[in-house]
């Protein structure tokens, strides 16, 4: 009796596994090339999509982890938002998930690590776009040609490194995005004022020791002194993989579809 409980046990977490694959197919696989680097992603079209009408577009920036050329690892972390059944029905959007390579970086930020492995991250002002970067802006400009992109709902989000890369293109293509939220990220301060119309939620864990959490308060008070839209949701007991947290509040979707950029 024993080993055929065993043996369901296995079975269970085997079809588990295999409906969670299984559930990731329905982000279709595609590659952007540049004449600087070539960006594989993942694209999630709505159900019934319909070349004819037009779609939100959200891009979707993983963190460091996520690099590498399987096009695979960046559904690892909101893959699965938006391929539950309620989110799809509620908001049909196109979903894009770019996978940066590993040997580059989304955000063209200085990293130094010290002999305990603890990391520095100095932010730039300005500065030229990382070659993932530069063909990033240009996967995006390319996505915003197709007839099915509604240009008044394009959002951008990340999270680590890609909400650091979340900051760099609104800062790069202010006037594209209607909103956008970057969870445990950082910037220049002195770059905030590039995407300050730009609504924008911040998240943060309050115990984050890969990322300083004062660059997202930073931020917010930033644009807050500005009188701009800004949510800033700090998770006081969150370390780094805030994301868990954020991509689970009830709001974020709402909030996000809630903007356009037609008055």
């Amino acid at each position: 009796m024993k080993y055929y409980k065993m043996l369901l046990c296995t079975l269970l977490i085997f079809c588990s596994a295999k409906l969670i694959a299984q559930d990731f197919t329905k982000f279709d696989k595609g590659s952007f090339i540049s004449t600087k680097d070539t960006l594989q992603y993942r694209i999630l079209f709505p159900e019934a999509f319909d070349p004819q009408k037009k779609y939100p577009v959200v891009f979707f920036l993983h963190g460091r982890g996520e690099r590498g050329s399987d096009n695979e690892k960046q559904l690892s972390n909101g893959g699965k938002l938006f391929l539950q059944e309620d989110v799809r029905a509620k908001f049909p959007a196109i979903v894009i998930f770019p996978q940066c390579p590993e040997d580059s970086y989304w955000s063209n930020v200085n990293i130094t690590t010290d002999t305990a492995g603890k990391r520095t991250f100095t932010f730039q002002k300005n500065g030229k776009p990382t070659k993932s970067m530069s063909a990033l802006l240009g996967m995006i400009d390319n996505f915003l040609e197709k007839p099915y992109a509604d240009h008044n709902q394009i959002y951008i989000g990340g999270l680590s490194m890609g909400g650091m890369g979340t900051y760099e293109v609104l800062r790069r293509k202010p006037k594209t995005f209607a909103a956008a939220f970057a969870i445990c990220g950082g910037d220049h301060i002195a770059n905030v004022r590039k995407y300050k119309q730009v609504p924008l939620w911040i998240f943060h864990g309050g115990k984050d020791d890969i990322v300083n959490p004062e660059f997202s308060m930073a931020i917010s008070n930033q644009l807050k002194i500005k009188g701009k839209e800004v949510k800033f949701s700090y998770y006081p007991d969150a370390n780094h993989n805030s994301w868990d947290l954020a991509l689970a509040e009830p709001e974020l979707l709402p909030w996000l579809f809630g903007h356009s950029l037609k008055k």
